[in-house]
């Protein structure tokens, strides 16, 4: 273990932890006010990655490698106890347990899907064993691509109805998005014959392109949900989420782009 141990591991950590942690607050949001205990839990787990994130930030790369990695055991338990819950109450939405709640299923399964990447990087960092550079850049944009497909799904449905040209511009890059999802598990499935330089530096630039664009869009729409300029269902926190997850998918193409062309 190593600086860059630390560095990566607080990253990882002080991103994660204050998605999670606004996970439990946009669940909370849509229970019905009878789900007491629900909503107790999800309060439970505000508090406790409100906590991670202030750990996280307290401490910097000149920490002990050590204590980080007990860090990390600690902030995995937390992780898997949130993945476990955000997989009860859809297993709760699915069996019409919840009706008049306002969470939709595919939102939780992308909560859980976060919660299930965010705890596997905990592993592979503590353990050493991160993906070679090939395996890492299919296996992100596959991950990335989806919670940006899903995204796009999200905004065009908590956007009023009547709010037209916006809705048509979420519905667009939904199918965009669902598009490279496909090209990704197609390139996924080919290696490792597929994975030559040149094959995922086209597939890294592409998709920079339309993550760029959607990250743009979302920046927009926070803009104005933030300014009470258009009419949404959508929190205010909620656009703010999302684009930092675009922002934080860009800052990981461009990290891929850098080690495959030998420039970082």
């Amino acid at each position: 273990m190593s600086t860059a141990f630390v560095v990566r591991s607080l990253d990882e950590v002080r991103f994660w932890s204050r998605i999670m942690k606004e996970h439990s607050l946009f669940l909370r949001l849509g229970f019905r006010a009878e789900d007491k205990q629900l909503i107790n839990e999800a309060n439970h787990f505000y508090s406790t990655f409100e906590a991670i994130e202030s750990r996280a930030n307290g401490m910097n790369a000149g920490a002990d490698p050590q204590t980080i990695q007990r860090f990390n055991v600690e902030v995995h338990s937390a992780v898997t106890q949130i993945w476990a819950f955000k997989r009860k109450v859809l297993g709760l939405i699915l069996h019409c347990q919840l009706p008049g709640a306002n969470n939709y299923p595919l939102l939780v399964d992308h909560t859980s899907r976060e919660a299930f990447y965010f705890r596997n990087r905990l592993e592979e960092l503590n353990t050493g064993r991160l993906d070679p550079l090939p395996d890492a850049i299919i296996n992100e944009n596959v991950f990335f691509l989806r919670i940006m497909a899903d995204h796009a799904k999200f905004i065009g449905h908590l956007l009023d109805p009547s709010e037209r040209k916006l809705v048509d511009q979420a519905r667009e890059f939904s199918e965009d998005f669902d598009k490279l999802v496909f090209q990704a598990i197609d390139l996924e499935s080919m290696r490792p014959q597929s994975q030559t330089p040149p094959l995922l530096d086209q597939f890294l630039d592409q998709n920079r392109v339309s993550v760029q664009s959607l990250r743009d869009f979302k920046k927009t729409a926070r803009d104005l949900i933030e300014a009470c300029r258009i009419k949404s269902i959508i929190h205010p926190l909620l656009a703010d989420h999302v684009y930092r997850e675009a922002e934080r998918f860009l800052h990981i193409i461009d990290r891929f782009e850098a080690a495959l062309t030998g420039k970082e």
